[in-house]
């Protein structure tokens, strides 16, 4: 398995775990601040690192000059960027906050901030997922994926709004999903790069 394969493997690991230590932090109905806060957010925004890459990837499958393709790139780079500032000010405010109602301060005051709440929790992160969606729609149409890819990652983008708890069975589904694309070949990737 070539690294660029690794990575579609690795990134859905990283989210699950961040889905999992989510659900543990909260047992005690209180998430964060702490070891389980900080330790999920930072598997979640290394795991945007390997989703990336991923993402870069999958633009090459489908054909540098593809602009479906460069659009859905872009959109889940925008969308990961948004999601890096959102994770990024809840590890620094958890690391700063004495308890969960300092923390939930800090947090408050950092989303009231103009714009904020806009491009980094509202919009910009469902753009990590709308691009996603464009990429796997892509190559399914080009017969790179099977059709139930891109509708485990549309079945992902969604869980989140029915309850968080979900995260580690959208991780599952994410798995599964790139699980053709991890067993790519670099020889793939290289064809795919002349066209």
């Amino acid at each position: 398995m070539t690294s660029s394969g690794r990575d579609f493997l690795v990134a859905p690991v990283l989210f699950g775990a961040y889905g999992v230590i989510r659900i543990l932090d909260g047992l005690d109905d209180v998430r964060g601040p702490g070891l389980a806060w900080t330790a999920g957010h930072l598997c979640f925004l290394a795991g945007l690192v390997f989703f990336v890459r991923g993402f870069a990837t999958m633009r090459t499958l489908a054909g540098r000059r593809d602009r479906w393709a460069r659009a859905g790139l872009a959109l889940g780079v925008v969308g990961a960027v948004a999601l890096t500032v959102q994770f990024g000010a809840d590890v620094v405010t958890g690391l700063l906050a004495d308890d969960h109602a300092d923390m939930a301060r800090l947090s408050d005051d950092f989303g009231s901030l103009p714009g904020v709440e806009l491009a980094f929790y509202a919009v910009g992160p469902m753009l990590f997922f709308v691009g996603q969606i464009v990429l796997t729609l892509r190559l399914y149409a080009l017969r790179r994926l099977p059709v139930w890819a891109p509708c485990l990652v549309f079945a992902t983008a969604l869980m989140p709004f029915a309850t968080k708890d979900l995260i580690p069975l959208g991780a599952l589904f994410l798995l599964l999903a790139y699980a053709p694309l991890a067993r790519s070949s670099s020889a793939d990737r290289t064809a795919a790069t002349r066209a």
